[in-house]
């Protein structure tokens, strides 16, 4: 046993001081002045050639008529674009055209020789026999014969427009614009409004009927509808609150010697809001009803849903200010009577632009999508009875419905995390019975897909890829789900040929130590294995949704920066959405969370992996919500993050507006909203910061930025600010973006970038 562990003890020591040999062999990465001059060049240079590289990741197929058949183009060398023609019903495609003689034919036409590369098609049509084409370039008309490229000028070719990528069925806003006055359906009855109260009077002629007498100029009645029987008027006794103005200038006009001032109408949080309060009116007795209770204090008039064949009820959709309640409330017309059909509430908060409602009329049903078991889901609503059926189920998410086939009684729809093994995040589509059976996946390949069908549905294009793994599209039967065809599959022999690295999809405990973290890394492409680089992480913890990549797309600003000697990654982390319900409520009055605990930890687990990674020169940046949370880092979390550029960020989510911010931040504004201002913490800045900020930007409030840069120096802090004159809701744009790659390399790695005042560059 002695010997036994003696033994141990000498593996143990030789092992330990060989892992520190090789630990000690990566140095960190810190470049002279003229290999950072280098660097920058071959950024340049890299940028320069990925432009020009013929990458097609998607397509978009233009259907002829007989929705059979579609043309697309493709990209190729030289920024030349190749036509293809494939007919679905019978699996073949083939060149529309060679793109060299069309162009020399049309050009022979108008006189003005077409380089190929130049040579772009807009619009085009096959004849039946496909010997013949109309096709539109430079909007003219041409009809060019496909056998010896004869072309004639054409006349405009009309042509019913589609498009591949809406969704079957558009979804309807649910808060109406105002009506001033409104034609019965009976086209008997004209309803209006005149000095503040609600008139009828017979279309033919007649005296006006008057319904109220308490309507004014301050509080008028208005919004009027009609019931489809022309019995009943609905109308709403209005209490308007006025938005009040945010203001910007001006400061560089051409031609002026004066800022000029501008403004525009702003809701913020806790401003108060217009109200209206429903009332019914009997054309038969000339009553008015009050309908229930309730006044409509948040957003604007609902849409009316009358039962089909029935104007006896109808419902409206009511969200409470703060976000906490859902209705679908019905209404009996002659009682004004209302009982609630639906009624979700909840702790935190219903994600508002997320409810989804489609009503079936003629059953009286209501399709209804909610997270109120935790998980993004369909239910079916029985209209009458209230009762509630479950439809998709388990721990993914429903992402969206593309449309609901009343007839076979299906719901066509994309969701996230259903597909074991795979990243959580990836969209796959389905169909689905109405009671929960027949579940159909119609893009099982591994990946993230994006599907657009034929005008008729007989036919659908997948387009299907990971972030570090090349698209392929294929064209599918959306009935046997059988595919027809491969359309394309991205070679990247030219991409790798420039030394990229792909992408790395990278997975962490989050701060549960059970949920995973979800992470993509980019890498330099002469990255040296025996030396440590800075991290810089780009950050979006917006709670509207998630935003680390999931298709390939290689060629971005991540994988830019990377190449001046970073690792950049981008990570989901706890409080954004397309996850559990769980999940998402991590931001509920919590936006300065912003995924912290979760993203650090993914972090050092990545620095664990890779010796590569060094996490004691870390760096961050982030536009709009992300320059809120990129600003954030340093103040609350400098014990990791160590310089950050912050662009036009929501520095204090009161200066924020209204719809964005009381959605997760939740009404009243209650101290927490002071708590977690960046403002109200400036003075806890530590760490490099550099903000930038448009004057003229309209989404979030410059003075968010400016009051942040207040606080900062009455706290004697030391930032960088840059201002750009005209320009508004913007990361800075490319001198912004210039300027944040030298903020971090003069503070991550040390280093000078090129004195550009100098036309300093690199000696070859």
């Amino acid at each position: 046993m002695c010997l036994q562990l003696i033994h141990i003890l000498i593996v143990s020591l030789f092992t330990t001081d060989a892992v520190y040999a090789q630990q000690s062999v990566v140095k960190p990465y810190l470049p002279s002045h003229a290999q950072m001059l280098q660097a920058y060049a071959n950024v340049n240079k890299l940028d320069s050639a990925w432009k020009k590289l013929p990458l097609n990741y998607t397509i978009r197929p233009n259907w002829q008529s007989n929705g059979k058949q579609f043309w697309y183009g493709k990209r190729v060398a030289d920024n030349q674009s190749d036509y293809y023609f494939v007919d679905a019903e019978k699996g073949i495609k083939h060149k529309a055209f060679d793109t060299q003689k069309m162009a020399d034919a049309i050009g022979s036409l108008t006189g003005k020789p077409i380089p190929a590369n130049k040579f772009k098609v807009t619009q085009l049509f096959y004849d039946a026999d496909q010997k013949q084409v109309k096709l539109k370039y430079n909007d003219a008309w041409f009809k060019c014969n496909l056998n010896d490229y004869h072309c004639e000028k054409s006349a405009d070719t009309t042509f019913k427009s589609y498009d591949p990528s809406r969704p079957l069925q558009r979804r309807k806003y649910r808060w109406e614009g105002a009506l001033k006055d409104s034609i019965s359906p009976n086209k008997q009855w004209v309803a209006f409004a005149k000095s503040g109260n609600i008139y009828t009077k017979a279309v033919k002629g007649g005296a006006e009927i008057q319904f109220t007498t308490d309507g004014s100029a301050e509080k008028p009645y208005g919004e009027i509808s009609w019931s489809p029987d022309s019995k009943h008027l609905i109308a709403y006794r209005i209490d308007p609150r006025k938005i009040k103005d945010v203001y910007y200038v001006l400061s560089a006009v051409p031609g002026t010697t004066r800022g000029q001032l501008k403004s525009h109408e702003y809701d913020q949080p806790g401003d108060e809001f217009t109200t209206y309060e429903p009332f019914l009116f009997s054309i038969d007795n000339k009553s008015k009803l009050k309908v229930g209770d309730e006044k409509l204090d948040f957003f604007g008039v609902p849409a009316l849903h009358w039962r089909d064949g029935d104007s006896r009820y109808f419902t409206y959709e009511k969200v409470d200010r703060g976000h906490q309640r859902f209705r679908v409330i019905e209404v009996e017309a002659e009682t004004g009577k209302t009982r609630n059909i639906i009624d979700e509430k909840t702790n935190t908060f219903i994600y508002e632009q997320r409810i989804y409602t489609r009503y079936l009329p003629k059953t009286h049903e209501i399709i209804w999508v909610t997270e109120k078991d935790g998980w993004r889901h369909t239910y079916l609503v029985n209209e009458i009875t209230g009762d509630q059926k479950l439809i998709t189920k388990g721990n993914w998410v429903v992402r969206d419905i593309d449309s609901v086939d009343v007839k076979k009684r299906e719901i066509w729809f994309n969701a996230s995390g259903k597909n074991e093994g795979e990243d959580p995040y990836f969209l796959h589509y389905y169909r689905i019975g109405f009671d929960g059976k027949n579940l159909v996946d119609l893009t099982p390949e591994k990946g993230n897909h994006a599907v657009s069908f034929s005008p008729d549905r007989k036919y659908y294009i997948d387009t299907y890829s990971e972030v570090n793994v090349a698209p392929r599209i294929v064209l599918k039967n959306t009935a046997t789900l059988k595919t027809i065809a491969e359309l394309e599959h991205q070679d990247l022999n030219d991409l790798l040929a420039t030394g990229i690295k792909l992408p790395e999809v990278f997975v962490a405990k989050g701060r549960d130590g059970i949920t995973d973290i979800w992470g993509v890394v980019y890498r330099p492409a002469n990255m040296d294995a025996t030396k440590s680089y800075p991290v810089i992480e780009n950050i979006y913890a917006g709670p509207h949704d998630s935003f680390v990549p999931k298709s390939f797309s290689v060629i971005n600003e991540m994988q830019s920066i990377a190449q001046l000697g970073f690792i950049v990654v981008q990570i989901d982390g706890m409080g954004t959405a397309n996850r559990s319900k769980a999940f998402h409520d991590v931001c509920w009055h919590n936006i300065a969370d912003a995924g912290f605990a979760d993203r650090i930890l993914w972090l050092k687990a990545l620095a664990a992996k890779y010796e590569q990674v060094d996490i004691t020169r870390v760096g961050i940046y982030g536009t709009s919500a992300g320059g809120q949370n990129s600003a954030g880092a340093l103040l609350f979390h400098p014990e990791f993050y160590k310089a950050a550029v912050s662009a036009c960020g929501c520095h204090d989510n009161r200066i924020d507006k209204q719809w964005w911010n009381e959605q997760w931040m939740g009404y009243p504004v209650g101290p927490h909203y002071d708590q977690q201002s960046n403002i109200t913490n400036a003075g806890k800045l530590q760490g490099s910061l550099m903000l930038i900020v448009g004057e003229a930007d309209t989404n979030v409030p410059p003075e968010s930025t400016y009051r942040f840069v207040d606080a900062l120096i009455k706290n004697n802090k030391d930032f960088d600010l840059l201002t750009l004159p005209g320009a508004g809701h913007t990361d800075g744009g490319p001198y912004g973006r210039q300027k944040k790659r030298d903020f971090f390399v003069r503070h991550l790695l040390n280093a000078e970038p090129p004195a550009r005042n100098y036309a300093e560059v690199a000696v070859e």
